[in-house]
């Protein structure tokens, strides 16, 4: 599925990077250590940690796109480490759940 299909229903603010990406699923976790260990290649990550340390771990993991829920503010710092690691960068005012409980429906 493509992140543009329920960006909408997300309420998605495209920070960088094409909505286009195909995602596979998503993966929802603060706990970074725990992404690393569980989150699958083309997973969207779902967090509202909001850093570099998110950027890296998802570049490791493969995933194609950050969720930041909460509308959590995103340093400069975060868009251009997702910039060097082509990786789409979005914000989102609902939080977790919320966004958990969209992507599983459209995926289903």
């Amino acid at each position: 599925m493509r992140l543009s299909e329920i960006k909408d229903a997300l309420g998605l603010e495209i920070l960088l990077g094409s909505p286009d990406c195909e995602i596979a699923g998503a993966y929802t976790s603060d706990l970074l250590s725990d992404v690393m260990a569980h989150a699958n290649e083309g997973d969207a990550l779902i967090t509202i940690q909001a850093h570099n340390n998110t950027v890296a771990v998802a570049s490791h993991v493969d995933a194609p796109a950050i969720i930041i829920c909460s509308n959590r503010p995103i340093p400069e710092s975060m868009t251009d480490a997702a910039h060097e690691h082509d990786i789409v960068l979005c914000r989102t005012e609902l939080n977790q759940f919320q966004v958990s409980g969209i992507i599983y429906a459209a995926l289903r």
